[in-house]
């Protein structure tokens, strides 16, 4: 009996762990990571820090899992029949106040990537990787379909352009990346790039 109490204390509801994220992303935009600490995260929660840990295990794989559950939606389950449709599906399903949100919070990451291995290691898992596999999968099915020849070389630097177009626009032209931005550089740049 008292093991189940035990359990159930420890397991955190979907709502509550939505509530977590939330907080944690709230708080990554106000101090930024280095500033980030458990204690500050239990205090905003009104949790333990020793929760936190038996969780998360570590500060990385918290913020790295916060920004995967803010992403809105998989590239998996993309497949209009086309690429273009398939890109410009992905974009629709951002939100324009998101994607500037996500890009303050990319940006203050990006620097504290540089200096700490285990950050740069759990976004890569938690949030690149499965990223650049839906990627991946789109693409694949539109040289599958003849939309792009296979040994089209633009094809392994498509997420670079998707990156760099995102960054870009912020650092070039001092505007924040939306959806109708995105819209016309896959139609002006990644399309034409891989033949289409």
């Amino acid at each position: 009996m008292a093991e189940t109490v035990a359990a159930r204390r420890t397991r955190i509801t979907p709502e509550r762990e939505a509530e977590l994220y939330e907080a944690v992303l709230d708080l990554l935009r106000e101090v930024g990571y280095d500033a980030l600490t458990m204690d500050a995260v239990a205090a905003r929660t009104r949790s333990s820090k020793a929760t936190l840990y038996r969780q998360w295990g570590s500060k990385p794989e918290l913020i790295a899992k916060a920004l995967r559950h803010n992403k809105p939606a998989s590239l998996a389950d993309i497949d209009t029949g086309s690429l273009r449709g398939d890109l410009n599906e992905m974009v629709a399903r951002s939100d324009d106040c998101q994607m500037e949100k996500d890009a303050a919070l990319m940006r203050g990451l990006f620097h504290a990537i540089h200096d700490n291995p285990e950050l740069h290691q759990a976004l890569r898992n938690l949030l690149i990787e499965p990223e650049l596999t839906g990627l991946n999968d789109l693409l694949r099915r539109a040289v599958e379909r003849g939309e792009v020849a296979a040994d089209n070389p633009a094809l392994e630097y498509v997420v670079h352009m998707m990156v760099g177009g995102f960054v870009a626009r912020d650092l070039i032209e001092d505007r924040p990346v939306d959806r109708a931005f995105l819209a016309s550089y896959i139609d002006a740049v990644i399309l034409p790039a891989l033949g289409i």
